[in-house]
């Protein structure tokens, strides 16, 4: 990658979008064809427009239509060698010392868009969903709170990434509001449960990774081959209702406390565009399995925010953590998922859990930030959040930044409504 190579398109400085970037995602045009696309700076780029103008005539594997989809999956399902000569293919377009496509108004008008002229769309169809419990100080500080110092991490959480299989249906883009969830609490003081709208509303600050390439049943993801699997990442807010969620989940787990809505950033940023700003993972003790050693940077060195915005009030910033605070890496997590033979498929998300860091403004979730809501955190207008108020925006912006060169997922976005 050049981190110097500029775009014939206008970039600001703290764009998440230079050329060194080219997400994929899929958007509604204004005359509402749905298309897949990328993005440089406040520029959308109609993949299917260029198709049909033969600038991806070189790459024969890509069929008529690929581009014309309301998902991705049909073209991440041609595999790692196309995503890589479509990003090549795409930089060497918008790159500043070629004018081919600039110098043609024609193209251009069928090819570019402003961000404000189309809507962004789920960019996957998610088969399956898996959510991990991968960062060590937020499953720490989760232990402390519930069971003490003594006993705040279960026995087996530093020798497999713990994770469950959750669901898909509702896994939303960006922009989407979510209602206050229903359901069964049991207040301490109460000797039976009560059903009610959720009191103790969160969100977790969390990263995903979407699968790229398919697995048979039985078949397992050798450690070093993962990231052949993965086609990129987006940010991930899990929204959980903390009260029904403590109700319910023994003895399987999480269940209507989470299932009720998680929002992703639309645009998918591939590991290649990430690849500057790898890093070390944690030093993990007791050592781990064969089957869970990976070698190399694995992690990634990537700045997650996360804000709320009281309805027509400012935004707050109440959260500032790092992708490389995982203790489980995402190769970590896809082989473990698959080392018993579970088949995986196109499209398939995989979230990280809540990434905490280890300070108190790095903690990626209200239920740790107000530590279980002894501690409100006040805002800019003068008023107290202890967990999430109705009618609160909860965005969530993630970005790398070296030398000179950021590159980032734009936003989740995410407004919390009264519940039905």
């Amino acid at each position: 990658m050049n981190i110097n190579q500029k775009s014939w398109l206008t970039v600001d400085a703290k764009s998440d979008f230079p050329i060194q970037n080219i997400p994929f995602g899929i958007v509604r045009l204004p005359n509402k064809e749905v298309v897949a696309a990328t993005r440089i700076g406040d520029k959308v780029i109609n993949m299917a427009a260029l198709y049909e103008l033969g600038y991806f005539q070189s790459i024969n594997e890509i069929a008529e239509n690929v581009f014309n989809s309301s998902s991705l999956n049909n073209f991440i399902e041609l595999g790692k060698p196309v995503w890589q000569s479509v990003r090549k293919v795409l930089i060497e377009l918008f790159d500043e010392k070629n004018d081919a496509l600039e110098k043609n108004s024609s193209h251009r008008s069928k090819v570019l868009l402003g961000i404000s002229e189309v809507e962004t769309l789920l960019p996957v169809e998610v088969g399956d969903y898996t959510d991990f419990y991968s960062s060590i100080e937020h499953a720490t500080n989760v232990g402390i709170m519930f069971r003490g110092k003594e006993n705040a991490l279960m026995p087996n959480w530093k020798h497999l990434p713990v994770g469950y299989h959750g669901r898909s249906s509702s896994i939303v883009v960006s922009g989407t509001n979510i209602h206050r969830p229903k359901g069964q609490m049991k207040p301490p003081e109460q000797e039976v449960p009560v059903f009610g709208a959720s009191k103790l509303m969160d969100f977790e600050l969390e990263m995903a990774f979407v699968c790229g390439k398919k697995t048979e049943l039985g078949e397992s993801v050798n450690i070093e081959e993962a990231e052949d699997h993965i086609f990129g990442m987006l940010i991930f807010n899990d929204l959980s209702a903390r009260d029904i969620q403590g109700w319910e989940y023994v003895p399987l787990g999480p269940f209507l406390g989470k299932n009720f809505g998680s929002v992703v950033s639309p645009w998918i940023v591939t590991l290649d565009a990430l690849d500057v700003f790898r890093t070390e993972s944690p030093e993990q003790q007791p050592e781990v399995l064969p089957y869970l050693k990976s070698s190399g940077k694995k992690s990634f060195d990537l700045n997650l925010e996360v804000l709320i915005q009281p309805e027509g009030g400012e935004e707050n910033l109440i959260c500032q953590s790092n992708h490389k605070y995982l203790y489980w890496n995402i190769s970590q997590q896809l082989a473990h998922q698959t080392v018993n033979g579970c088949n995986i498929n196109v499209g398939d998300m995989y979230a990280s859990g809540t990434i905490s860091g280890p300070t108190e403004n790095s903690f990626g979730s209200m239920l740790e930030l107000t530590w279980r809501g002894t501690k409100p955190l006040k805002l800019n207008d003068g008023s107290e959040r202890k967990f999430i108020n109705d009618m609160d925006t909860v965005i969530m912006r993630a970005y790398g930044e070296k030398d000179g060169l950021r590159i980032g997922f734009g936003e989740s976005v995410c407004k919390i409504l009264p519940a039905k």
